[in-house]
């Protein structure tokens, strides 16, 4: 058994959009930005994670900088193939002739059975020899430390960098889910767009992402405010650097038509939960996990929504990977782990 141990590796990978998360051992050991950066030329990968996003925007003609996921989802296989090659790699792990690689990677619960194949495919071409998918409501509600098992309903929102997922849980299934394309992306797009429009100025993903992160808010009024942020970008007028103050209740207007999106998504699931789990969700709440859980007072606007109690998980940018890493460890006894036999 040790021998078998010794040649045996586990990982549990949260592949998203805006980050990818690896855990090995129980430990998150990789905790990078989903980006990599080629070189034209020769299609050589250059970086891979935080050193490829501080590229992000500003390469000449011969290097070029990828997002290989969008919506959750592999938009270029072969850039994805290499950043979670390089991910790997990143982990330490010595490439064994004899070694058996076993990986659990989280997916959008609305992802199609194409979809599902391009992860696989991604996985065999890094060696994989047992792979298992996760729907992400379900690795959520493992690592926020719910049982799944049990015959209590639970409801998941899980706002991530490319899709939200909503999803009520119950008996080791999904019951009834919304999978929307509205999250954190499309919260830096939106915050793009307001720069342009009221301040013309012109400002890159990067900036937006610190915006969200310095005065990115849901509520117009918080009772403990961020202070202004100042932004910096290019003039659209006289093309000029430029810099101006941004508040969070500006903010918090920009990314108004978004947040609508995801509370009539919340209303839509919650529309179609059986009765009997509806009483269970009344009782214990809606649990928010993912990166878009930190927009300050978006639990409380959920709240005033949905007249439901709101729990922000503990560290919700985790949740997802810790739950994949109680999946990788007890892939015997879930039945909701998807294997390449299920599609």
């Amino acid at each position: 058994m040790k021998l078998f141990n010794f040649f045996a590796q586990e990982l549990a990978i949260d592949l998203g959009t805006a980050n990818t998360l690896i855990i090995q051992d129980g430990k998150v050991v990789v905790d990078e930005p989903s980006i990599i950066a080629m070189d034209r030329r020769s299609n050589e990968v250059i970086a891979v994670g935080s050193k490829a996003m501080q590229m992000h925007g500003k390469t000449h003609e011969n290097i070029k900088t990828i997002r290989p996921l969008r919506d959750g989802v592999i938009a270029d296989f072969q850039a994805a193939e290499s950043m979670i090659e390089g991910l790997i790699r990143m982990v330490g792990m010595k490439r064994r002739f004899f070694s058996h690689l076993k990986m659990v990677i989280c997916i959008p619960s609305g992802i199609t059975e194409v979809e599902k194949r391009a992860v696989f495919d991604s996985a065999d071409h890094v060696d994989s020899k047992e792979t298992y998918l996760i729907h992400e409501p379900m690795a959520a509600a493992l690592g926020i430390g719910l049982d799944v098992e049990e015959a209590t309903g639970n409801m998941i929102i899980d706002i991530g960098g490319g899709t939200t997922e909503i999803a009520v849980i119950a008996l080791s299934g999904i019951v009834c889910d919304q999978s929307i394309r509205t999250a954190g992306d499309e919260f830096s797009l939106d915050i793009i767009s307001h720069m342009k429009r009221e301040h013309n100025i012109q400002i890159g993903e990067r900036t937006a992402e610190q915006i969200k992160i310095q005065v990115g808010s849901a509520l117009p009024k918080l009772d403990n405010p961020p202070e202004d942020f100042a932004v910096s970008g290019r003039d659209l007028m006289t093309g000029v650097p430029k810099q101006v103050l941004i508040s969070y209740s500006e903010i918090a207007h920009a990314l108004e038509k978004s947040i609508n999106k995801i509370e009539e998504a919340v209303m839509r699931a919650l529309d179609t939960t059986p009765p009997e789990l509806s009483s269970d969700i009344y009782e214990r709440g809606v649990y928010l996990t993912g990166g878009g859980a930190l927009l300050r007072g978006l639990d409380k606007r959920l709240s005033q929504k949905i007249k439901l109690n709101v729990h922000v998980a503990e560290d919700p940018l985790r949740a997802v990977v810790r739950g994949t890493g109680i999946a990788l460890k007890n892939t015997d006894r879930f039945s909701f782990l998807i294997d390449r036999k299920s599609i």
